[in-house]
C-alpha cells in the first residue's frame, strides 16, 4: 500500500498514512463505508450535491467532538444541494450513540472500520493506530475535489472558514 508523503503527527510524533493521497483537482474515487444502521454507503449515493467530507480519529476524544459539534452547526446554515459526512474508523454504535447523545441531526457519520476503503483511497490511513487523520474534503457536484486538508497535528482542529468559504463558492 502507498504511502503519502503529508508529515502529519500525533501528540507531536510522526504518524504514517497509507493510501492515495488527494489532491485538489482529482476526480473524487468513490468508496464504500456503513452508516449508523450497518447499510453500505457510498460517495456516489451522494451525487449532484456538494460533499464535505468531515474526517476524524476518535469521536471519543474532545478535539472529534468539537468537530463534529461545529459542521453539525454549519449545515444548518449551508443551502440547497450540500451534505457533510463525518467519516472515522468508529463503530457505527459508537457514532450513533453520540449523534444521539450530541443532538447532531445536520449531518450523516459514517464508519470505514470495516475495509477502511475511504481511508485507503484518500491517504487518510493511519498505519500505526488503524484510525483516520483528521482532515477536510470538498467534492463538487461534478466528483472534483476543491478543497483537501490533511490537518498537521491530529490534536488539533481544522480550518473550517477555509473549508466552509471553498462550500460556499461552489453553491453560490
Amino acid at each position: 500500500m502507498q504511502k503519502t508523503n503529508d508529515k502529519v503527527t500525533f501528540g507531536g510524533n510522526p504518524v504514517t498514512l497509507l493510501g492515495n493521497p488527494i489532491k485538489e483537482g482529482d476526480k473524487a474515487p468513490d468508496f464504500t463505508v456503513l452508516d449508523n444502521g450497518l447499510n453500505p454507503k457510498k460517495l456516489s449515493d451522494y451525487e449532484g450535491k456538494v460533499r464535505i467530507l468531515s474526517v476524524f480519529p476518535s469521536i471519543d476524544t474532545s478535539v472529534c467532538n468539537k468537530q463534529n459539534k461545529r459542521f453539525n452547526q454549519e449545515a444548518a446554515n449551508l443551502k440547497g444541494n450540500t451534505v457533510i459526512l463525518a467519516i472515522s474508523n468508529d463503530l457505527p454504535f459508537a457514532l450513533n450513540r453520540f449523534c444521539d447523545a450530541e443532538g447532531i441531526d445536520q449531518m450523516e457519520t459514517l464508519s470505514d472500520h470495516k475495509d477502511v476503503d475511504f481511508g485507503t483511497k484518500y491517504g487518510f490511513l493511519i498505519e500505526e493506530l488503524r484510525l483516520l487523520a483528521r482532515g477536510v474534503v470538498v467534492v463538487d457536484q461534478n466528483d472534483l475535489v476543491r478543497y483537501v486538508e490533511y490537518v498537521p497535528e491530529i490534536g488539533q482542529e481544522p480550518d473550517y472558514e477555509a473549508a466552509l468559504k471553498a462550500v460556499k463558492q461552489l453553491i453560490a
